[in-house]
């Protein structure tokens, strides 16, 4: 039976694992993790992570050949092919401080495989690394190797949060770069043949190791650069008198850009994007590009941009004051369907009002109260830094309340901000919420989800990103 040991039990180790145990139940698969609390939840009925189809795949495999471990050195000492998916967050402090990956976490794992393995073994990066990283990681191993072999792989994972577990079983491609040796070509197969028990030939590719390194940190750029670039177009939009939404779908329905990506919002968000992006620009400098550093900068500035741009907005909107006024923000993960807060828009929008004074309630189906007051209170870049967690600002606490109902936190509101694509407000009684708000009563939708001209109907003042304004909205100049 070959043996796989995956070192990191996150968003990306977690169900990664779960789909090829699920997949290949010949194979034995263990995630392993330091964090005591983080696997003894991937062993209980609540999972450590929401994610659609998780719970169903875990269950099925758990305790069979699917095993989730705080015993990190006997799994990975045992493992024909260790995984390694930690943190890689963006520095601090030193040298690349605000840019660079901190390979900490991954040094670490490195010497720990060396450290502990008596037998010649596969090593994965799953983790999203610089390019050259691997050549990094090889040097520690060989100088450490006592006579084992070892060969690395690079397997970035392309999944999206909400869709992972359909993104594991029917992916778009699966990506393997190795060395362009014999022993490399040889570990590539052994790694495509798990692969192989569910993913079609012609959709698993293989590279050399810098470009499977460089293919992930590319893909999440021109992502995020097309959200960049819509979220551009929707305020030329609302300047204009245009529609994004219109213009979005006339330019998708080109067959050589399409359609995906190109909703206006109030920004990105998630644990990649910022990360990779500010990485690249970060590998893009130290090689002498100067100039395509500055270019991908730009997508981050016009995400910044778009956040400022909508508490500029709303703060205007409303008599150019929302001290002591109750703001009800509903949504606060960066995306519907996870309950993931890293780097969701949600937080610089809710420290742009609180920073004018605003009392803010603050409703999502799946984000717990805590994480939210957490949140808050973070430096930037804190949150992918687990050991360096801020206590939760009691400032911040006495102006933040969390409810568990959409109603409750909409009673008498100034403002209601949709700030999560969730479902759920695309149904809400507006008719309910108007009759129970302080009037004038606004509605700002950072996502788009509401009928903008039915809210009007019932008497909401209404500003949807990249729409034809409001008339009450037409006349407020917004303070950059």
């Amino acid at each position: 039976m070959v043996k796989i040991c995956c070192i990191g039990a996150g968003y990306v180790g977690g169900p990664t694992m779960a789909v090829i145990a699920y997949k290949c139940p010949n194979i034995e698969v263990v995630v392993v993790d330091i964090s005591v609390p983080r696997i003894s939840a991937w062993n209980s009925d609540r999972l450590p992570i929401y994610e659609p189809g998780l719970d169903d795949v875990v269950k099925h495999c758990r305790g069979k050949n699917l095993f989730f471990s705080t015993d990190v050195e006997k799994h990975v000492f045992e493992a024909d092919i260790v995984f390694v998916s930690v943190n890689t967050p963006t520095k601090t402090s030193g040298l690349g401080a605000g840019k660079a990956a901190d390979l900490t976490y991954w040094e670490s794992a490195a010497r720990m495989i060396a450290d502990v393995s008596k037998s010649d073994k596969i090593v994965v990066e799953k983790s999203t690394v610089p390019v050259k990283t691997a050549e990094a990681i090889e040097k520690i191993l060989t100088h450490n190797s006592k006579g084992i072999n070892y060969q690395i792989l690079s397997n970035p994972e392309f999944l999206a949060e909400g869709t992972a577990i359909q993104d594991l079983f029917n992916p778009d491609r699966v990506l393997i770069g190795g060395r362009e040796t014999p022993e490399g070509y040889k570990s590539v197969k052994a790694l495509k043949d798990v692969y192989s028990h569910w993913v079609s030939e012609d959709r698993i590719l293989t590279t050399n190791l810098w470009s499977a390194e460089l293919s992930k940190l590319a893909a999440n750029a021109f992502l995020a650069q097309r959200i960049s670039s819509v979220n551009a177009m929707s305020a030329l939009c609302e300047a204009t008198g245009a529609d994004v939404s219109q213009v979005a779908y006339a330019v998708g329905t080109d067959s050589r850009i399409g359609p995906k990506f190109l909703n206006a919002s109030v920004g990105f968000g998630g644990s990649c994007f910022q990360k990779d992006i500010l990485n690249l620009v970060y590998i893009c400098e130290c090689n002498g590009l100067p100039e395509v550093a500055e270019y991908w900068k730009q997508v981050i500035k016009i995400n910044d941009y778009q956040k400022s741009r909508f508490v500029n907005r709303m703060v205007s909107s409303m008599f150019n004051t929302i001290a002591n006024k109750k703001v009800s923000i509903l949504g606060f993960a960066f995306k519907k369907d996870t309950g993931d807060t890293r780097e969701t828009p949600a937080i610089d929008v809710c420290q742009g009002l609180l920073g004018d004074k605003a009392q803010l309630s603050i409703y999502d189906p799946q984000v717990m109260e805590d994480q939210i007051q957490r949140d808050l209170s973070m430096n930037k870049f804190d949150w992918d830094h687990p050991l360096h967690l801020q206590p939760m600002s009691p400032t911040t606490k006495k102006k933040v309340h969390c409810v568990w109902d959409t109603y409750e936190a909409t009673k008498d509101a100034h403002a209601v901000c949709i700030l999560t694509e969730w479902d759920e407000f695309k149904k809400l009684d507006f008719q309910r919420i108007y009759d129970n708000m302080q009037k004038p009563a606004y509605v700002f939708d950072g996502r788009n989800v509401v009928d903008a001209n039915k809210l009007r109907e019932i008497g909401f003042i209404v500003y949807s990103i990249g729409k034809p304004l409001d008339a009450w909205l037409n006349d407020i100049p917004v303070v950059a």
